[in-house]
């Protein structure tokens, strides 16, 4: 194999694959990336087994091949190659040189032959829709997913996807975020998911602004392409908890507040938060809520905000991460916070078809 292409594109493909390649496998040939000559394209190409991304980059091809190469090393020499034309060629015993300039360098890599292969999709129904749709949907969904691995099922995002919409749902048992999304595809086989950790991180990377995605599942895998990259997945196996029993109808107790203040607030208050005392407290009072937080050991912390409440007082405790991680990521300037008791959950509702449920905390100081 021998290739031209220029550094910085050469570069981000070869960062786009090796975010999921580990250095500490068993396996030697999981620590390479794939570098393969396709119909006038570099294929590149990273796996752990469990997922694998792919991508492909525009290059001047003089002589066909394929080979692999340790992927921190080989990315870490072309980040710090000069901003010129590269040139990749493989010698006897899978040696491999570059040359960028007047750098020089000769790694040794394996032979492509016992990389692992990788699932075909060809002909199973995909499902279309905007990268953005996803990636927003994403956004408001992954921060909530599990990362306890007594409750695997839970490490990751339920998909559910229907005749005419799609929906996302993440849990770790104290906290649930759901999101649904009507879309214009039709989808004639809906069906369910469960999308690993590992990989709902390697989307919300990959995800761009522009452009579609393809979603097609085959048995107990998922593929993700998004044009020049793919990703593919295995599925949680497992049955994702009935979310629907959990989502309460909507809450006598309703505070209107603005959502930048409120995260403000939350964020001061958890700034005297330790182990021991992790809690902040919300005092509900008439066109106000006080946001506070009270420890012997570490201090005080106190601020009113303005807001539609005509309710009766209430008191309640929650931890502040948990409330920051869902309004950071909701994009209304005023949020509808609901509230039925001290020690029913805070449901957060958007006019998106966006709902956060959050369990109480019991105050402490």
């Amino acid at each position: 194999m021998k290739i031209r292409c220029e550094k910085d594109i050469l570069l981000k493909g070869v960062q786009t694959v090796q975010n999921i390649i580990s250095t500490r496998t068993a396996l030697p040939i999981l620590s390479n990336i794939l570098l393969e000559t396709q119909k006038k394209k570099l294929y590149l190409a990273g796996t752990d087994l469990d997922v694998g991304i792919t991508t492909q980059i525009d290059v001047e091809i003089e002589e066909e091949g394929a080979i692999t190469l340790p992927a921190k090393r080989f990315g870490d020499v072309i980040k710090e190659l000069p901003e010129e034309e590269c040139v990749l060629s493989t010698k006897k015993n899978n040696m491999v040189t570059i040359e960028c300039g007047k750098c020089f360098f000769r790694l040794p890599g394996l032979s492509k032959d016992d990389f692992p292969k990788f699932p075909t999709f060809e002909n199973e129904l995909k499902y279309l829709l905007p990268q953005e749709t996803l990636r927003t949907m994403l956004r408001m969904t992954s921060f909530a997913m599990s990362h306890d691995e007594t409750r695997y099922v839970l490490n990751g995002i339920l998909f559910e996807i229907g005749e005419r919409s799609l929906t996302l749902v993440a849990t770790d048992g104290r906290r649930l975020a759901y999101i649904e999304k009507a879309l214009e595809t039709i989808w004639k086989q809906p069906y369910g998911m469960i999308v690993p950790t590992k990989t709902i991180h390697e989307l919300n990377r990959l995800l761009q602004e522009e452009g579609e995605i393809k979603i097609v599942k085959k048995e107990n895998q998922v593929l993700f392409d998004l044009g020049e990259t793919s990703i593919i997945s295995r599925l949680i196996d497992g049955e994702f908890p009935n979310y629907k029993q959990v989502i309460p109808k909507e809450g006598r107790e309703k505070i209107r507040i603005n959502r930048e203040q409120f995260l403000q607030a939350a964020r001061r208050a958890s700034l005297l938060t330790s182990q021991e005392s992790q809690s902040i407290k919300l005092d509900l009072l008439k066109d106000k809520v006080v946001v506070s937080k009270t420890s012997a050991e570490v201090g005080e912390a106190r601020e009113e905000i303005e807001a539609e409440y005509k309710g009766r007082e209430l008191t309640i405790g929650f931890n502040p991460t948990y409330i920051i991680d869902g309004l950071k990521n909701i994009s209304e300037a005023d949020v509808a916070f609901e509230l039925e008791g001290p020690e029913k959950p805070g449901v957060i509702r958007t006019k998106d078809n966006y709902i956060y449920i959050v369990l109480p905390m019991q105050i402490s100081s």
